[in-house]
């Protein structure tokens, strides 16, 4: 079903003449942003990060990179989860019907029952169903690779994602922007800075999209708006707020499948491709699931002196996720497709989820001089209450009622939807947390660094399970480690080791009725880095290794039920490189080589399949990396730009416990820009160059997402 040109052009005009009515108020031009070569503040406002700190990354005993606004915008990239498609040692995971981010990192990808688990300005931004992750309000994207948990806590040990956003500033501005591309995809973005004062400034930024897509039947639509204010009440006192609303509308979708046969000694091969990435296997009837977002930041920060400076923040975020879905059903003992090779059994379902979430958070941060040592100083605290209301029913025919089943080859989208009312899911879930942290960066001399942490983490879990009348209940504490140590032979290059304890609870209860005890991880990491003294040149070359235990497997002794038994382990090599070169270009380059296994023989927690000691990890491939080329020059007394870029993923495991893997892919961009003025530039990029037929990941082989084909946008820009 296909939206009329005409309807397009007005949705395009509507979206221009709100965007344009919005920019009319107060609101931000893009701020200078910080030096993440050098610190964390923001330097127009003079506003600090809690958890980072203004320790420069040279001098930090992690990997860390940084994916800047610039990047993304000048690769017209408006998704998270596009974005860390740039980043090395990420790989995309199931995202849960293209509702919500969903990655690994090093190897480890957290809960697959819920998104992600990013940071918004430090504040937890993955929980959640908050829908993909908009990019329009990224000032950059920072991945803080390795042992994390003396900070954050709470996560896994692969490393943390923390978007920064724009903020407010003290110079009167704004952009406006508006592109067209395949699928009749069309998308206003626009963004206006207001200084109300010497001391007060407003920003507002906001989206508006609209795109068919190149699945059949698809159609989304998303809005989203972050208006931000920022005070500065006196030389050392400033205070921050932003706002965050999104509604979204995404159909709820779980790709294309590999046609399973079960072969005569009972071993299965998949044929992968037999339909069109374009082949769309749910119920177009089931109309888009509705997502919708409403959070709010607040932070205070007061500078004592210049050594010493108090932060503190208060977050609080509503999401609510509402839709239908039909789903190819994965026990092939119920599954036609397997017999015949052409009728997918499916299932309706429908979900109606919501979550809570409020923070409170605190950092006392500053130098102390003993003799000649200096220490950097942290130490912080912080409280949350996560609230998880989740009610699913479902329609699940028994085997021989192929109703509802889907021809694959000639699918019938006017199948009657039977009516989802089985309920399988009816619960409340309570999570309470505080916990508090110290750091030490001690400055030895100006080559050598060392790095003490500490964090102590209180967490528990209060359920309400409606469905059996139980009330579970789970609270412990967590003392997480971390050590560091940074040699600095010379200004340009500096050698690092690091280690670190963490963890990250479980979802769900066992077959006593109890919730399962959290994951526990240990990290090792080291690695060199080097930063030419101008700053044009940055590289980072790491190795790593993680263990991580009391991963869910299938309980042995309980079928149907899960067990936290497992163990998992990761190592591996990853490169990054920045680099302004002569004559105009610029490149960027990226590799991971990543080894991610099952570290014990366990049960699949879904379907209770045989794990062996040794198997690789879903969706986690050993080689991938990014080259991006840029060349920036002048036609006349215009600037221009042209670029070019590769990204190769290798093959990988596309369903636990099986043989089923998706194949490697590389697939080429093109792109371009030219400012007609200093105001106005236009720009055009061509993705996936070749029309590469690709798999982006997968759950299941009956689960398996698609990659895009060959798809072009052209965007114009307005800066004043």
């Amino acid at each position: 079903m296909r939206m009329s040109s005409v309807r397009r052009l007005g949705f395009l005009a509507g979206s221009a003449a709100i965007a344009l009515s919005a920019t009319l108020s107060p609101a931000a031009l893009a701020q200078e942003p910080a030096d993440p070569a050098s610190d964390s503040t923001i330097v127009v406002t003079g506003l600090k990060r809690q958890y980072f700190g203004d320790t420069p990354v040279k001098e930090i005993p992690q990997a860390v990179q940084f994916l800047e606004g610039k990047l993304l915008d000048d690769l017209n990239i408006t998704r998270l989860d596009t974005a860390l498609e740039l980043a090395s040692g990420v790989s995309r995971q199931n995202n849960f019907g293209g509702l919500w981010d969903s990655f690994a990192i090093r190897g480890f990808a957290g809960d697959e029952n819920f998104p992600s688990g990013f940071l918004v300005n430090g504040f937890n931004g993955g929980r959640g169903y908050g829908g993909p992750r908009d990019a329009s309000n990224v000032e950059r994207i920072e991945i803080l690779k390795g042992p994390n948990s003396a900070l954050f806590g709470r996560g896994e040990p692969g490393g943390t994602v923390n978007i920064v956003t724009k903020k407010p500033t003290f110079k009167e501005g704004g952009s406006f922007a508006i592109s067209a591309g395949s699928w009749e995809t069309y998308r206003v973005e626009a963004d206006y800075n207001l200084p109300l004062s010497d001391s007060v400034a407003v920003r507002i930024n906001g989206s508006s999209e609209q795109a068919e897509s190149f699945r059949d039947t698809v159609n989304t639509q998303k809005y989203t708006l972050t208006p931000s204010f920022l005070a500065k009440l006196s030389d050392a006192d400033i205070f921050t707020y932003e706002l965050e609303y999104v509604n979204q509308e995404v159909p709820f979708e779980r790709g294309v499948v590999a046609i399973p046969t079960v072969n005569a000694n009972g071993s299965i091969s998949y044929n992968l491709g037999a339909i069109p990435n374009s082949r769309f296997l749910g119920n177009p009837n089931d109309g888009p699931v509705k997502v919708e977002v409403l959070g709010h930041q607040a932070q205070y920060q007061h500078d004592f002196s210049a050594d010493w400076t108090l932060m503190l923040g208060a977050g609080y975020k509503d999401t609510t996720f509402e839709g239908f879905s039909s789903d190819p059903e994965l026990v092939l003992s119920r599954q036609r497709l397997d017999n015949d090779g052409r009728t997918l059994t499916r299932q309706r379902r429908y979900r109606d989820y919501s979550t809570t979430h409020m923070v409170f958070r605190g950092e006392l941060s500053g130098k102390v001089n003993t003799g000649s040592i200096v220490h950097n100083i942290r130490i912080g605290a912080d409280w949350d209450r996560f609230k998880i209301k989740t009610y699913q029913t479902r329609y699940r025919p028994i085997a021989s009622d192929q109703s509802y089943a889907i021809d694959i080859f000639n699918p019938n989208y006017n199948i009657p939807a039977p009516t989802p009312g089985t309920v399988i899911q009816n619960a409340t879930e309570i999570q309470k947390a505080w916990g508090i942290y110290a750091q030490d960066q001690i400055e030895i001399t100006e080559q050598f660094k060392i790095r003490f942490g500490g964090r102590y983490d209180d967490f528990s879990q209060d359920i309400d399970l409606r469905l059996n009348n139980t009330n579970p209940r789970k609270s412990y504490t967590k003392f997480s480690p971390m050590a560091g140590l940074v040699f600095e032979p010379v200004s340009s290059l500096s050698f690092y080791a690091s280690y670190g304890k963490g963890f990250r609870p479980n979802s769900g209860v066992g077959f006593d009725g109890n919730p399962f005890e959290p994951e526990i991880s240990k990290s090792y990491e080291v690695g060199a880095k080097f930063m030419t003294a101008d700053g044009r040149i940055t590289s980072t070359l790491s190795l790593y290794k993680m263990k991580k235990d009391n991963v869910l497997t299938t309980d042995p002794a309980n079928a149907g039920f899960s067990k936290p038994v497992g163990s998992a382990k990761s190592k591996g090599i990853e490169f990054d490189l920045n680099a302004k070169l002569p004559a105009g270009f610029e490149l960027f380059l990226t590799y991971a080589y990543t080894d991610a296994e099952w570290a014990t023989n366990a049960l699949d927690p879904n379907f209770g399949f045989q794990i062996l000691k040794g198997d690789p990890l879903i969706n986690i491939p050993k080689h991938q990396g990014n080259a991006l080329l840029f060349k920036n020059f002048s036609i006349g007394d215009h600037e221009a730009m042209l670029g070019a870029g590769v990204n190769h993923v290798g093959r990988r495991l596309g369903e636990t416990a099986t043989t089923f893997f998706l194949p490697s892919y590389t697939i080429a961009k093109v792109l371009g820009s030219f400012n007609i003025t200093d105001q106005i530039k236009l720009s055009a990029d061509v993705n996936n160059l070749f029309n590469k037929k690709y798999y982006a990941s997968s759950y299941a082989a009956l689960w398996v997402a698609p990659g895009t084909p060959r798809q072009f946008t052209v965007r114009a820009s307005f800066n004043f």
